[in-house]
């Protein structure tokens, strides 16, 4: 079982030397933290929105290589191998830099804002992706997919691929109350909020029955709210939906079982 926190992501570069290298090239571009810095601002401040920062998106980021490690591990075939266009180690760039970047366009708006993410995100990774993938051809059919994912992590597009749709459901995974504070600070009092601050923990397990456990704490009922209005929608939108259970979980006792066709 592991935990869902910025603790993990430290953990993950860690140990992947290629997710390190990443790492340090992209938390070193100015362009980038520029760009979380203001999208956290406009999401915060602007629109009393829970964080949509750094912190959220190394969150982000290592649930997502949880995630696409689970699935692997149930010879689940990410797409970018099953569509021929990369091998597992392409599809661990996609993941984690779609992770990392997918709520950048809220620098400019919340409204369309994963549009905004998917196109602001292809111009960037030319400097990024280039010793990489010197390859044009390759390096284009990379970026499409980080786009792609950044584009259909709303709720509302169908994440047509395992990578986006990893990145759509990690996304919804970071919902324990640190992410409410600073909108509640700022005088933000409804549902979303009491329902983010509701939420000790998120974990994840892998079960013969489900890849994907997803168990949400809290001490509050009201946490039901953060599940049904923004995680499920999430995971709906997925091609990953069939591998994934949620358990709503009340002071240790089990209060709602989901799953999905």
């Amino acid at each position: 079982m592991v935990e869902i926190n910025e603790k993990l992501y430290f953990e993950k570069i860690s140990k992947d030397s290629l997710i390190g290298y990443l790492h340090e090239i992209i938390e070193s571009n100015e362009k980038i933290s520029a760009l979380l810095e203001q999208a956290n601002t406009v999401a915060t401040e602007r629109f009393f929105y829970n964080d949509h920062g750094k912190i959220h998106s190394r969150i982000v980021s290592a649930a997502s290589l949880e995630i696409f490690e689970i699935l692997l591990k149930f010879n689940i075939i990410p797409s970018i191998v099953e569509n021929n266009i990369g091998l597992i180690e392409d599809s661990k760039v996609v993941i984690f830099l779609s992770a990392y970047l997918h709520d950048i366009g809220n620098a400019f708006h919340r409204e369309n804002h994963p549009l905004i993410g998917s196109l602001l995100a292809f111009n960037l990774l030319d400097e990024i992706l280039l010793e990489i993938y010197p390859d044009i051809k390759k390096r284009n059919k990379i970026k499409a997919e980080i786009s792609h994912s950044i584009y259909s992590h709303d709720e509302k597009i169908l994440a047509a691929s395992i990578e986006s749709s990893i990145i759509k459901v990690a996304d919804g995974l970071d919902m324990a109350e640190g992410r409410a504070r600073i909108p509640y600070k700022l005088g933000k009092a409804d549902i979303h909020a009491f329902s983010a601050l509701s939420i000790k923990k998120v974990e994840l397990e892998s079960t013969k029955e489900k890849p994907i456990l997803i168990r949400v704490h809290m001490n509050n009922e009201a946490g039901i709210f953060q599940i049904e209005k923004v995680l499920i929608p999430k995971i709906q939108t997925t091609i990953i939906k069939k591998y994934t259970k949620i358990e709503a979980i009340k002071n240790g006792e089990i209060l709602r079982i989901y799953e999905f066709d």
